[in-house]
């Protein structure tokens, strides 16, 4: 029987040194994420986010990457959810994405700030109604007394911009990390 301890593999795909990284961490993720996207890995812009509450106790889940560039790198979520209310408390956070079929991870750390409302709007506007819906309906990290008071409130959202015009909530918008490591 193979136990957790005997889980092991050898990761021999790709090394990276110094000399074919480059200088320019942006431009190497740049070349990477392009990578991944060519090869359709399953959701490439999946990444972990570690932020840390008031206490100190680190907290991580998966969010979307939504964009990045030179300035930095780009998620958008409900900013009342806890991770919202952990980086309000302390601006700092990691990412890490993780490409296993390139044997490949990436680590980013760095202060985080939030977008401009502009562009919380303009990708807001973007997204699928039930997306848009959604981010209404769901007060993310709060606890419900059952699944039908979620579908309760989407529901009427639904019924009240049935014309799909949703404006953003104020609750709702993008995070910006600027890397330094």
């Amino acid at each position: 029987m193979t136990t957790v301890a005997d889980l092991r593999r050898e990761y021999v795909r790709d090394g990276l040194s110094e000399s074919s990284a480059g200088s320019d961490p942006i431009a190497l993720f740049r070349t990477w994420f392009a990578q991944a996207l060519a090869a359709e890995l399953a959701e490439p812009n999946a990444m972990s986010l570690a932020t840390v509450c008031a206490d100190g106790r680190p907290s991580v889940r998966v969010v979307l990457l939504k964009q990045f560039d030179d300035e930095g790198f780009t998620f958008f979520t409900n900013y009342v959810s806890r991770k919202g209310r952990e980086l309000a408390v302390n601006p700092f956070a990691a990412l890490a994405f993780w490409w296993q079929e390139f044997e490949r991870q990436v680590r980013i750390e760095g202060r985080v700030s939030k977008v401009s409302p502009a562009e919380s709007d303009e990708y807001f506007a973007s997204r699928p109604l039930g997306s848009r819906l959604g981010a209404w309906a769901s007060g993310q990290s709060e606890v419900l007394p059952d699944r039908a008071t979620l579908d309760r409130r989407y529901a009427e959202l639904a019924a009240r911009y049935a014309d799909g015009d949703v404006p953003r909530p104020p609750h709702w918008g993008g995070y910006r990390l600027v890397p330094d490591a």
